[in-house]
């Protein structure tokens, strides 16, 4: 949820066949209004994450939103474009980063997927607006594919609260296993309850523990009107079906629904207005495809996992189901 189609630039030919028809609604929404509006919604998970993996989530956060903005500040600088870091986008870049990350993840290693989302998935494709894929995301993958097992070494909160271990503790082997990796491995007798889920007392990356949290933030956005509820609601309805159609159990259900990053993906990445289709058909599918590609990811392949390969996935076929759902202009011929 990190950019907005907002731009100064003028429309093309090729570009105006995919404005959306009349009536056109004025709005004095701005770039960063909206991106103000995402950082307040996202306060609660913030919240939560320091509650339940203490103080180093701050440094985590700090990190990244530092590493995203100044790198945004020198890109710009250097290509002698308008700097546009007031705008905000790179700070919700570099929050929703840290909040996909495990507490004890290193910081040097959040920092360089917070560099490589604004350099090389934002600024290298135009900046913002223009990226083909979320930059978060696109960081967060990046990261998976180079420290595996840095950014899956997940701690207990309430190991934490005790003081038992600190986060350097996953160094020597103690780490968490997350409902994902419970439900995997077919022991559902180690599940937490769902209350924990709801709440945000488990294991996990530091921003997608605390339903609770992300629904407040999604209630907060639709009420502001920065995004509809269609994408959310779609997406997680369609991956519970399609959960229940590929064998998983009724009962088991909810916590894939309250576990892993369906919440955070569904509600801060999946409705970024630059990666997600432009008319209302384009968003239900792209929701749709969501769904079931996170479902068959968790289901069939190796990883417990599959919210954010399923939404980048979607986020590369955004300009086909542009294409496909254009709605005809009044008066154009059949």
């Amino acid at each position: 949820m990190e950019n907005n189609k907002i731009t100064k630039d003028p429309i093309t030919v090729n570009e105006a066949r995919f404005v959306s028809l009349a009536p056109h609604i004025r709005s004095n929404d701005t770039v960063q209004k909206i991106m103000l509006d995402v950082i307040i919604a996202l306060v609660p998970a913030m919240i939560a994450a320091v509650y339940f993996f203490g103080m180093r989530s701050i440094l985590l956060i700090l990190t990244c939103v530092v590493a995203c903005v100044a790198t945004e500040y020198i890109t710009q600088s250097a290509l002698k474009k308008t700097v546009q870091i007031k705008d905000l986008s790179a700070v919700v870049t570099g929050i929703l980063i840290a909040l996909n990350m495990p507490q004890s993840f290193p910081l040097w290693m959040a920092a360089f997927g917070s560099v490589f989302s604004i350099l090389i998935v934002k600024e290298c494709f135009g900046g913002i607006g223009f990226n083909f894929m979320n930059p978060a995301l696109a960081a967060r993958l990046v990261l998976m594919a180079s420290w595996p097992k840095q950014i899956t070494d997940y701690i207990s909160p309430e190991l934490l609260k005790q003081g038992i271990i600190t986060s350097a503790a996953t160094m020597d082997g103690v780490s968490y296993a997350t409902p994902l990796q419970v439900i995997a491995s077919g022991d559902l007798s180690k599940l937490p309850a769902i209350s924990d889920m709801f709440i945000g007392n488990i294991g996990g990356v530091i921003g997608e523990t605390s339903a609770i949290a992300l629904l407040i933030g999604f209630v907060y956005l639709v009420v502001r009107k920065v995004i509809s509820w269609e994408i959310p609601v779609i997406y997680v309805a369609t991956t519970a079906v399609c959960l229940g159609i590929l064998g998983i159990p009724v009962n088991v259900i909810p916590y894939e629904l309250l576990a892993g990053g369906l919440l955070l993906g569904a509600i801060f990445m999946a409705t970024d207005y630059t990666t997600n289709p432009i008319n209302r058909k384009g968003r239900i599918i792209f929701a749709l495809g969501c769904g079931i590609l996170t479902a068959v990811i968790r289901v069939k392949a190796s990883l417990p996992e599959g919210v954010s390969y399923a939404i980048c996935l979607m986020n590369l076929a955004t300009p086909l189901i542009d294409k496909l759902t254009i709605t005809s202009a009044y008066g154009e011929a059949k």
